[in-house]
């Protein structure tokens, strides 16, 4: 075995700080460490980085692409995919479905591609479009409450109240089959919450989640003037919140009386822990039913999937849909699953 040059040494050594990296955000939404927290969110960056080490050391007949392909497979194990290679159904039965949207719609407000008077609408004409059975909203606009906008919706929940609106973060459900009940659930010193609420499908009732983690609120611009020790800090909390949060939902989804959905804006990846927490054994209708990134939302042009649609693994999921509308910074997912299917 010839030794290695120079530049190969420096190669290798560059790919164990990334396999390091890689490990390491396998096991660390199995810690709850808020501290490390953030390293979830480069898994994909990382499983591209080894992928293309694994790739060089192979050309080149190198023992050492154990280290990468090793590191490969034990994010796998641990992870499984992040792209989805379903097959996209071409027909469902309306009758033997229901078809659910969530939807981060930044209140409904303008951004540099809308005008005030027009992005609210286009979001609006969106829904009645693909015209899903039920639609749950983060970053709802409560206005719209008093319009006839979502008239073919008779059954609704916002999470919304005059004396003590103050600047929360507004979700709501909006579902074309009865609502029995309904409710939210606080979270501690933080402006998010999350709603739920039990609706009657064919015979059956079912729990819909409606959630909004804490926003870690990075921004490409104020990244740039913020120091990295407050940067880092701020993103400790908000990672600690989103922890607290998740346990709330779990906590709330354990004690239900019926099979649950969790659709919502978690904030975060498919790799931390509180999506982890709130998924236990549900499905998520993307891994199910979706194909390709399944991204929702970009940071830097690189593209992240942090909202989800969670259903009870009694439930069969039919299809899943991500869209590329630019309504909103969040682009809205859709998922259809099967109805009087036995619990």
């Amino acid at each position: 075995m010839k030794k290695l040059s120079f530049f190969q040494k420096l190669i290798f050594g560059v790919n164990i700080i990334f396999s390091f990296d890689l490990f390491l955000a396998s096991i660390v939404p199995y810690t709850l460490s808020a501290s490390l927290a953030f390293i979830s969110l480069t898994v994909p960056f990382l499983v591209w980085i080894n992928i293309l080490f694994l790739i060089y050391w192979s050309l080149l007949r190198r023992f050492l692409l154990i280290l990468p392909l090793s590191i490969l497979i034990f994010g796998y194990l641990t992870f499984g995919t992040f792209i989805a290679f379903n097959n996209i159904t071409d027909t469902i039965d309306k009758n033997e479905s229901l078809s659910i949207m969530s939807f981060n719609g930044l209140y409904f407000r303008t951004n540099s591609n809308f005008s005030n008077g027009t992005r609210g609408n286009s979001i609006v004409k969106f829904v009645q479009q693909e015209n899903p059975d039920i639609v749950c909203f983060q970053e709802f606009d409560y206005k719209r409450i008093r319009t006839n906008d979502f008239k073919d919706y008779p059954f609704a929940y916002v999470d919304f109240d005059l004396r003590n609106n103050g600047n929360r973060v507004f979700q709501a459900i909006y579902s074309k089959y009865e609502i029995l009940d309904k409710g939210n659930l606080e979270f501690p010193s933080s402006l998010n919450s999350a709603v739920f609420a039990d609706v009657v499908v064919k015979n059956d009732t079912m729990r819909l989640y409606n959630l909004h983690l804490e926003s870690l609120n990075i921004r490409p611009s104020s990244i740039k003037r913020e120091r990295s020790d407050l940067l880092f800090g701020r993103l400790r909390k908000s990672f600690a919140k989103q922890q607290e949060q998740a346990d709330i939902v779990r906590e709330h989804m354990n004690n239900s009386p019926y099979r649950n959905i969790v659709c919502g804006d978690f904030n975060n990846n498919q790799f931390s822990s509180v999506y982890l927490n709130i998924k236990e054994d549900l499905k998520d209708s993307f891994l199910e039913k979706g194909s390709g990134y399944g991204q929702t939302i970009k940071f830097w042009r690189f593209p992240f999937r942090i909202d989800f649609i969670l259903v009870d693994p009694s439930l069969e999921v039919l299809s899943h849909k991500n869209y590329n509308v630019n309504l909103s910074d969040h682009e809205p997912v859709m998922a259809s699953i099967k109805i009087g299917a036995n619990k």
